[in-house]
């Protein structure tokens, strides 16, 4: 991403935010701290906004979640708390070294029995997905570059009302003037690609704070 336009008090008002309303609790810590260990880079989601995540699945009554990019399994935990008895999540991460770190936390955190980690090119996966039962809820936060390609096997992974949310949509503003930045371009013509759909009603929520400026696309499938 390019380089964070922090303004005072951003960070700090997120951390009032989520000590006071968020709570991730021990297992969330546990998360953060492997991240670190391991040499992970921080680019898991807030926990305001990974408990944005839970709601909108739980909001939306989702027994099958779909996520695309695990990283340590942050994101990942906040989704699978969603999930009803019976519920299943399906995560997709590029890396095994990656994907052993969240196995582990997502384990440790009691919702292990809910959550199917897939390794390898996450198109290659999500190709072995078709034709299976639909998903109520689809979490796209992986190469940006494949933005576009993750929303349409997205579409053709869910159902109408089926709901898709794409993190990283503002990437500090650049996807005004893109230019030499080929993750704005992409997120921009995807972008582009959700607002022309005829099978997607969209919207962007901006976000503000620690992870710099930014947002999430929210779309339900028609």
């Amino acid at each position: 991403m390019v380089e964070h336009l922090r303004r005072p008090g951003w960070a700090e008002v997120e951390e009032y935010l989520s000590t006071t309303l968020v709570r991730g609790g021990d297992a969330m810590d546990a998360v953060i701290s492997s991240i670190d260990a391991a040499g992970m880079p921080r680019i898991e989601v807030a926990p305001t906004a990974g408990k944005l995540l839970m709601l909108l699945a739980r909001i939306q009554g989702a027994r099958r979640v779909l996520e695309i990019g695990t990283l340590a399994g942050f994101s990942t935990i906040w989704l699978a708390r969603a999930l009803p008895h019976g519920g299943h999540l399906t995560t997709c991460e590029f890396l095994p070294e990656h994907a052993a770190v969240a196995r582990k936390n997502i384990d440790a955190a009691g919702v292990g029995a809910l959550v199917d980690i897939r390794v390898g090119p996450a198109l290659d996966t999500l190709r072995t997905l078709e034709g299976g039962e639909p998903y109520d809820f689809v979490f796209i936060d992986a190469d940006k570059g494949n933005d576009t390609n993750y929303l349409r096997c997205a579409l053709a992974l869910t159902r109408p009302g089926s709901v898709i949310v794409m993190d990283n949509v503002v990437w500090e503003g650049a996807i005004l003037d893109p230019g030499d930045d080929p993750d704005a371009a992409a997120i921009r013509s995807a972008l582009d690609f959700m607002g022309a759909s005829d099978a997607l009603d969209a919207t962007a929520i901006q976000t503000a704070g620690s992870k710099g400026w930014d947002g999430f696309a929210i779309a339900v499938v028609r």
